[in-house]
């Protein structure tokens, strides 16, 4: 057996959504399914019928409709009523069978992996972006599903499709973080190890539902796989367009009145203005280009130069993107790694990141940085090694 316990790095911040979500679904639990699961319903309901009739024609080979009456609660009918049944869709149900669980077990693991892999999520996207993402891909989860299962008249339920879509982000933006595992196989080994989180997520994707879905359909396993897999991918997809929207630059931190923004740039201009100094003249051109004019259009060392300039003069978002580019026009050398140490630093002292600040300077450390550049990189993983909720494990 295999069971996460956490990740790492972890601040020590309080996620107020992921605790939020968190015990919603357990008061829904309390409440609603605890309570319900052990009230029989009453058998000339209309609802018990319309019931045992897409439960039988939902199972492979004929079930007595008796055998499938006497066993149903009154939690069978109100999930039928508000989870998500691809055969006959709802807005609404799209957003109620997120917060609905089959048992306890369902709901533990579930929980586990939000409060788990949800804080650090909330704390790159801020609280109320983090909840529309996590109901949007929630939504799209369920969606991806019914594409599938278009016929199926079984409600589907549960909060796995939007916390997979957390895992997706989680996936793009924290690459070098670890994820706590104890691991029992009994008797021969018991004990924590620390993996790296993409190997743990890849694995609960691929071998988890990937496999299972390619092997079976699902057919008969009681887990909806797609939905799992379209949380995933849509995660996935959101923090790639997140990250492509972090390479823009806004021009209002340059902009003169009474200056149009430049739409081109003559060949060299760009390094003439920083070779004579005038970096303000320098970052008012860049910034008035687009993403795509901008790659390769400074030397590696002009773009660190700028760079430095712009962080130094109080313009960090410009000076981010500006690295991060750097980062993508460069992505191997000194240089690289000195970028690397400066997003990340940014990232830690002037916007509060310290998760994704800790991506960057482990890249650097494994890009064989100047001596400086090393000790920089080592000062901002001390100051985030002392606001983690536990201690972080040697690099």
């Amino acid at each position: 057996m295999i069971l996460p316990l956490g990740d790492e790095p972890n601040p020590r911040d309080v996620p107020v959504v992921t605790y939020v979500l968190i015990v919603v679904n357990c008061l829904a639990y309390v409440f609603i399914t605890l309570p319900l699961s052990f009230v029989r319903p009453e058998l000339n309901d209309p609802a018990v019928l319309d019931y045992v009739r897409a439960v039988a024609d939902s199972i492979p080979g004929r079930v007595p409709l008796e055998a499938i009456a006497r066993s149903l609660s009154e939690y069978d009918l109100f999930v039928f009523r508000w989870g998500f049944r691809p055969a006959a869709p709802q807005v609404v149900d799209l957003f109620s069978a997120m917060f609905l669980h089959a048992g306890f077990l369902h709901l533990a693991g579930n929980m586990l992996f939000l409060w788990i892999y949800g804080d650090n999520v909330e704390y790159r996207l801020g609280r109320f972006r983090y909840l529309a993402a996590y109901l949007g891909t929630g939504v799209a989860a369920t969606v991806f599903h019914g594409i599938f299962s278009s016929d199926s008249a079984l409600p589907l339920l549960g909060a796995s499709g939007a916390i997979s879509g957390v895992l997706g982000f989680y996936f793009v933006w924290f690459p070098q973080n670890r994820v706590r595992l104890w691991v029992m196989l009994f008797p021969f080994f018991m004990n924590v190890i620390h993996a790296p989180a993409r190997l743990v997520l890849g694995f609960y994707v691929i071998a988890d539902n990937l496999l299972p879905l390619l092997v079976s359909g699902g057919a008969g396993s009681g887990v909806a796989y797609g939905a799992h897999i379209g949380g995933f991918i849509g995660g996935l997809g959101a923090a790639w367009v997140l990250n492509r929207r972090s390479l823009q630059i806004p021009p209002q931190e340059f902009r003169d009145p009474a200056t149009p923004l430049a739409s081109t740039v003559p060949p060299g201009g760009l390094a003439a203005l920083i070779e004579e100094g005038d970096f303000e003249e320098a970052a008012r051109q860049y910034v008035g280009l687009s993403t795509s004019e901008t790659r390769r259009l400074l030397s590696e060392d002009h773009s660190m130069r700028l760079g430095s300039w712009m962080a130094a003069k109080g313009h960090p978002h410009a000076a981010l993107a500006l690295f991060q580019r750097h980062i993508r026009d460069y992505p191997i050398g000194q240089t690289a790694a000195a970028a690397h140490a400066a997003a990340g630093l940014l990232q830690l002292r002037s916007f509060g990141q310290p998760t994704a600040a800790y991506q960057h300077l482990v890249e650097a450390l494994g890009m064989n940085p100047s001596p400086e550049t090393e000790a920089q990189v080592r000062q901002g993983l001390a100051q985030i090694a002392a606001i983690q909720k536990f201690k972080l494990s040697a690099l």
